[in-house]
């Protein structure tokens, strides 16, 4: 299998961070490209690079490396826990790099069980909070002169761990969390959901890890449909979620990135996690799947993520004023514009909602219709998906080739279709929109997916939004009532467009609970009209 396939960097060049790494040690930049040769140059002008170990929890050792400056000025150090990659915490090399030449003493480590690190995966648990106390401990009895602050910076993996950390550990001052999660439990299991995409994602890129049994057991268990609520139980404590309060009665601010089309760990759930914190905050929300829009800072390239994580960390452990504090809590990339839009707030980034009706023959419109009935045979895919693969179909929607969805061709005995007007103006969709759908399940349990398409003229489609959403707890052959959110947006659907709503019974990216052959009828009581809200801002 080509290594690029399995993992969750597929466009990250691991074999020239690796000579990065060797012109840092030797002072040799004769292999790299000038710009590479330079950023080398500058860091060791500064600080002294070294590989190194940390003594980790149980006795563990960690891998890490570690910039040091010599002087003994007072400075603020940082750490930063590994991605889940087999490569440990050479990603983080150029930017450790980075960030020792704006003065800060660095120690990059691989998580346990990854890379040159002893220990199991334990996917942030108890042990990789202490190993990451412990690696804080490791670069402070190195530094020569004071610490004055301490900052925590991880992408995915350790960006969870950095967020429990600084929740367990009061020295740290302030976190970046790059494309990461706020509920473990929900990136698992989305509206009772089973995420086994992502889940058979994060197994394939560990395929050279050292998984703990439990952790073994629980992916295995959730993709296999198999002890959930243990599963739930054990992500609970591992979801910086669960700790939200101690982050915010300390104030640590925290900095997250993410993407719109994320695959691994929706936005919903770590936007929950941001509103519900009451310090500094800032999100930034952009094109792309999981690390995507911040994988080519790891590269050197220039990358407004990467240059946000650095001011971040100036303004709040140096205490330098470079207005950062007054930009704003959003920034949003719109789909496909680019356009980068600033809000005070996420409450603020919605400004009006409009809400179309789910009819007979398949239109959205502005009044609702009951009495209505439209089946859907589950068990067979349709040309509606969330995407074609995991992570890697974010990289094509960040190149400008987001996937094309050839609406004619989805079948309507399979998918359930609704479509509105054209638009008049431009629509800008910004937000959480919402779906309140009721269904007829002829079996106890159900699954479906509803995908929200911006339509052109032609027919072709993309994708803005999706949901899953499955029952098992309602009585064969009865109605249910689905009130769910889709995941968040920042889309132009231009003039001319239309908005179609597809919902079908079978997705690649889910576990669903439909027996086969199993159909679903969509419906709307006058009582509760079936609709869909759209999030206008």
């Amino acid at each position: 299998m080509d290594p690029a396939a399995s993992s969750l960097y597929p466009e990250l060049d691991a074999p020239a961070l690796t000579a990065f790494v060797a012109a840092l040690e030797s002072g040799d930049t004769g292999l790299l490209a000038p710009a590479r040769a330079a950023q080398v140059a500058e860091a060791r002008s500064v600080a002294v690079f070294s590989r190194t170990k940390v003594a980790g929890a149980e006795g563990d050792l960690i891998d890490a490396a570690l910039w040091r400056h010599a002087r003994p000025d007072p400075r603020p150090v940082i750490v930063m826990p590994s991605p889940w990659t087999d490569s440990g915490w050479l990603p983080y090399a150029v930017q450790g790099s980075a960030f020792a030449a704006r003065g800060y003493n660095v120690l990059a480590y691989s998580a346990r069980g990854f890379g040159d690190s002893e220990g199991e995966v334990d996917v942030a648990g108890p042990l990789d909070v202490a190993d990451g106390s412990r690696a804080l401990d490791h670069l402070i009895e190195r530094t020569v002169g004071p610490v004055t602050r301490i900052g925590f910076l991880g992408d995915s993996y350790g960006s969870g761990i950095a967020q429990l950390v600084a929740a367990h550990d009061a020295r740290v001052d302030a976190v970046v969390a790059l494309s990461t999660w706020g509920d473990l439990g929900e990136a698992f299991l989305e509206n009772r959901t089973r995420h086994v995409a992502a889940v058979e994602a994060l197994l394939r890129a560990a395929g050279r890890a050292r998984l703990s049994p439990q952790t073994q057991s629980v992916l295995e268990n959730v993709l296999a449909n198999r002890d959930i609520g243990a599963a739930l139980r054990w992500a609970g404590p591992r979801s910086p979620f669960t700790h939200v309060k101690e982050l915010s009665r300390r104030q640590v601010p925290v900095y997250f990135s993410h993407a719109w089309h994320e695959t691994l760990f929706p936005a919903n759930q770590t936007l929950k996690m941001f509103n519900e914190l009451s310090g500094p905050k800032r999100l930034d929300l952009s094109v792309g799947d999981h690390s995507g829009p911040e994988t080519s800072g790891m590269t050197g390239l220039p990358n407004r993520i990467w240059t946000t994580a650095h001011r971040w960390f100036d303004h709040h452990l140096k205490g330098v004023d470079n207005g950062i504090a007054d930009e704003g809590q959003i920034l949003a990339e719109v789909m496909w514009s680019r356009t980068l839009e600033p809000r005070p707030t996420w409450q603020s980034v919605t400004e009006h909602v409009r809400r179309l009706y789910l009819v007979d023959g398949g239109e959205l419109a502005d009044t609702p219709e009951a009495g209505w009935s439209t089946r859907v045979l589950c068990g067979v895919d349709t040309p509606a998906t969330v995407a074609d693969a995991v992570v890697r179909s974010g990289y094509d929607e960040m190149a400008g080739r987001p996937k094309a969805y050839r609406t004619g061709d989805i079948d309507r005995t399979v998918a359930a279709v609704w479509v509105a007007d054209p638009e008049p103006e431009t629509a800008r969709l910004r937000g959480v929109p919402r779906l309140r759908v009721t269904y007829r399940a002829a079996n106890a349990k159900s699954t479906f997916v509803a995908y929200l398409l911006d339509v052109a003229p032609d027919g072709t489609g993309r994708i803005i939004t999706h949901a899953p959403y499955t029952d098992l707890a309602s009585p064969p052959d009865s109605l249910v009532g689905a009130d769910i959110e889709l995941q968040a947006t920042a889309y132009d659907v231009p003039r001319g467009h239309r908005v179609m709503l597809v919902v079908d019974g079978r997705d690649p990216f889910y576990g669903d609970a439909n027996l086969p052959r199993a159909t679903l009828g969509f419906t709307s009581p006058e009582a509760t009209p079936s609709c869909l809200d759209l999030p206008l801002g």
